[in-house]
């Protein structure tokens, strides 16, 4: 089995309670086909040194926490303490966030009808939407100026 692109998504959240308001997208997109949850942390910020993490999917998860890791099925292993670390360093003490590693198994059938027509995927850049957003208010602003 060969797997689709892969992404990491850090999502933060003000206070130290996950809702679980966005299961629901997160369920949709799984049952369409278009991602799938292949690994996933919630880290609480419990004091400027300290963060509590709990994988999703973990036996002693509860409530939402354990909605998501219904999602996440057999965990990967695709995010070690560092990565934590990294993508956690500007956490404010009492909040908290979610890692959650999608695959993007829409690309699936489209890299196999590439493969099969003799072709390769060279590149994937992904650009988020604020940046492309910005890019084109500011040609906006440009052309207004002309």
């Amino acid at each position: 089995m060969t797997l689709g692109p892969i992404e990491v998504v850090t999502i933060g959240f003000e206070t130290d309670r996950f809702q679980g308001d966005i299961i629901p997208e997160l369920e949709r997109l799984g049952e369409a086909g278009t991602i799938s949850v292949a690994d996933g942390v919630f880290v609480q910020r419990v004091s400027e040194e300290e963060t509590a993490i709990v994988e999703f999917g973990q036996d002693d998860a509860d409530g939402e926490l354990a909605r998501v890791g219904a999602l996440v099925g057999e965990a990967m292993g695709l995010i070690s303490d560092e990565d934590v670390d990294a993508l956690t360093a500007e956490l404010p003490v009492g909040a908290s966030a979610a890692i959650l590693v999608f695959e993007h198994t829409w690309v699936k059938p489209l890299r196999d009808a590439i493969a099969a027509a003799g072709g390769e995927l060279i590149d994937s850049i992904r650009v988020p939407g604020p940046v492309v957003q910005e890019v084109l208010d500011a040609v906006a602003a440009l052309e207004e100026e002309d």
